[in-house]
């Protein structure tokens, strides 16, 4: 299994590169040069199987000679294991033909615990058999943060560097990230937005005298290996509830396109998805590309829904080099040309072939609390704003036609993480999970940065050389 840069200029690559590196020299994003495949029989044979298998069995397409099967069902049953469900992602039914699938049962309660809880031992076992030390950096929107520090902290050849938009993420998310003490954990707040953090991360990472000197990688859903990690739950949901040659769709909360993305994937690699619905909030910049053409960040709206206020998708353009026919040169142009003009056109072939696989609906801030508000009068559950986005969106679809059948809408995130939006609906505080109920009587760790790339890569040589 070898991976090129969607720009191009880039050599090929092994699965530990790609780990390592997250971004390609080039500034482009790495895909799997040739997409494997599963046979419906092979997929047929996942149903009823334990995660962990599932999981090992998927990821095994990816990795290559780096990791076989064997090594990454050990690290699945040890990884899972930390989960307080014992299915892992359960779906819950919420309707005749329609569920839920939580995602939100691991370490942190978000989503990323699927992948970065598994990219930690990945790190681990790769740098130790290179006998060498990686500085990765992640910028969040509030919930990626805390997974890889949930993960990485424990790992004894990394070290883990954390951007967040200081007063953006809400109090629960922020105290995962910094009530976190460890030698080898810096938090940083920078005063921005997440499109910020993340255009800092990028900076770093063109900057090759820095990313060799700190021995840079990344986390963020830029790096391959998490996408091939939440390609798995696609496939034991569709498991779950669908009958041979049955296919299923899914409407995913949607900021930066990773976890959509890796729906996409699922479905190239064999699985049969019906339609993969982009569900946003206000930032709405993937609703409006999908629907108009109109690829334009218009600045981010705080919302409801923090780790959805992102402008720049950065994982879009995975899906504009498929839907461009894999052309590295005109994608490169392209992508320097918004970097440039600060905006992009899709045209309508690239629409009708976006349309081919997704569709996309815009939820409101009025819905979103409805939405939370209705699933708690119907179900006496609670769900957090960006599961009612979600909610909402294939609500909407289904009412316009757009969606049929078996439908899984993500819920990314427990609903403790965000109380005040569910007070606002329901009137009901959401209780934290046992093993976090002292969260805020815990200490905070972390710095505050001024929204300048120079500055916190000094703050990050200083700590490594710290260690030096």
């Amino acid at each position: 299994m070898k991976y090129l840069s969607t720009r191009g200029l880039a050599p090929l690559a092994g699965f530990e590169e790609v780990l390592l590196t997250g971004l390609a020299p080039d500034g482009g994003l790495y895909v799997p040069e040739t997409w494997p495949v599963l046979t419906a029989d092979e997929i047929a044979q996942l149903v009823g199987r334990p995660y962990a298998e599932v999981a090992a069995r998927v990821i095994a397409l990816f990795s290559g000679e780096a990791f076989n099967e064997a090594q990454l069902l050990e690290i699945a049953r040890d990884v899972y294991g930390r989960f307080n469900h014992a299915d892992i992602a359960p779906l819950t039914k919420v309707g005749a033909e329609d569920w839920i699938l939580e995602l939100y049962h691991g370490p942190t309660l978000a989503f990323k615990d699927f992948a970065m809880q598994f990219l930690g031992r990945l790190f681990d076992a790769v740098l130790a058999r290179r006998g060498e030390r990686l500085t990765i950096i992640a910028a969040t929107s509030g919930d990626t943060g805390a997974a890889a520090i949930d993960a990485l902290k424990a790992c004894a050849h990394v070290d883990v560097v954390v951007l967040h938009p200081e007063g953006r993420v809400t109090d629960v998310q922020r105290r995962m990230m910094t009530c976190v003490h460890a030698a080898n954990v810096q938090n940083i707040a920078v005063a921005g937005s997440f499109d910020d953090c993340q255009a800092i991360v990028k900076e770093m990472f063109a900057d090759r005298n820095f990313v060799s000197k700190v021995r840079l990688g990344g986390v963020n859903s830029i790096n391959w290996a998490r996408i091939a990690a939440q390609t798995v739950y696609y496939f034991t949901a569709a498991a779950a509830i669908t009958n041979a040659g049955e296919g299923v769709s899914f409407v995913v909360p949607t900021g930066n396109f990773g976890d959509i993305f890796a729906g996409y994937v699922a479905k190239k690699i064999g699985l049969n998805v019906d339609r993969l619905a982009v569900a946003t909030n206000a930032n709405d910049i993937l609703h409006r590309a999908m629907t108009s053409g109109d690829y334009a960040p218009s600045g981010v709206a705080p919302t409801l829904s923090p780790s959805m206020d992102i402008q720049v998708a950065s994982n879009f353009e995975r899906l504009l080099f498929e839907v461009m026919g894999r052309d590295a040169e005109a994608l490169r142009a392209r992508m320097d040309d918004f970097k440039r003009d600060g905006a992009m056109r899709l045209s309508a072939s690239e629409r009708d072939a976006i349309s081919a696989d997704f569709l996309s609906y815009a939820t409101s801030e009025d819905e979103t609390i409805a939405e939370i508000r209705r699933h708690f009068e119907a179900s006496g559950a609670l769900i957090d704003p960006h599961t009612a986005v979600a909610r909402a969106a294939a609500q909407a679809l289904r009412q316009k036609g757009a969606l049929n059948g078996k439908v899984v809408s993500l819920s990314t995130a427990h609903p403790a993480k965000f109380p005040d939006a569910v007070m606002q609906a329901t009137g009901k505080t959401p209780e934290l999970p046992p093993a976090h109920h002292d969260l805020f009587d815990r200490p905070e760790f972390m710095t505050n940065a001024a929204n300048d790339t120079e500055a916190i890569k000094q703050a990050i040589l200083a700590g490594v050389d710290q260690k030096e």
